[in-house]
């Protein structure tokens, strides 16, 4: 039987990412993700806001665009599994974790708040969007497409006399 661990969040990131790199080479990134939901409150009525935060991991080239693009306070769009895991503190008491290890990452929002005006294009100034995944060689330029030629006319269906102001 097939089984499915996928999450999806939409929120805002509580911090800078954390970028470091294994022994292996490999890129990780760090970052915590604030989702809100809005509820009334039976008793009073009411608006309570209900914030949760997640911490999120990403590895490689997704955790190197992390790093580079995402910004405490940035919305962005994260797809990615739960692992659960286990860890001693400093006093000895056994902690549970959760984490959502991303496979996805999507920046969200304007270009307002990254650190120059919006679309310069200079290093660090303005917004760009960060691809969800390594992006393919460039390829060679292609030849120029051939001049279109009128299509050939086509056989009278019976409709080609009907309004064209159809009420729906």
């Amino acid at each position: 039987m097939a089984s499915v661990n996928k999450v999806i969040l939409v929120g805002n990131c509580g911090r800078d990412p954390e970028i470091r790199y294994l022994p292996s080479g490999q890129a990780v990134a760090n970052v915590s993700v604030a989702t809100s939901s809005r509820r009334k409150d039976k008793n009073t009525g009411e608006s309570i806001e209900d914030t949760q935060w997640h911490r999120v991991t990403f590895y490689d080239r997704l955790a190197e665009i992390a790093g580079e693009y995402v910004k405490k306070g940035r919305p962005i769009y994260v797809e990615g599994r739960l692992k659960y895991g286990k860890y001693t503190d400093q006093s000895g008491v056994e902690k549970n974790t959760v984490d959502i290890v991303a496979t996805e990452l999507q920046l969200l929002g304007g270009r307002e708040g990254m650190g120059g005006p919006a679309g310069d294009g200079d290093e660090g100034g303005g917004y760009q969007q960060a691809p969800r995944r390594a992006a393919p060689p460039p390829r060679a330029a292609a030849p120029a497409p051939a001049p279109r030629q009128a299509p050939a006319p086509r056989p009278a269906s019976g409709f080609d006399d009907m309004d064209d102001d159809i009420p729906f």
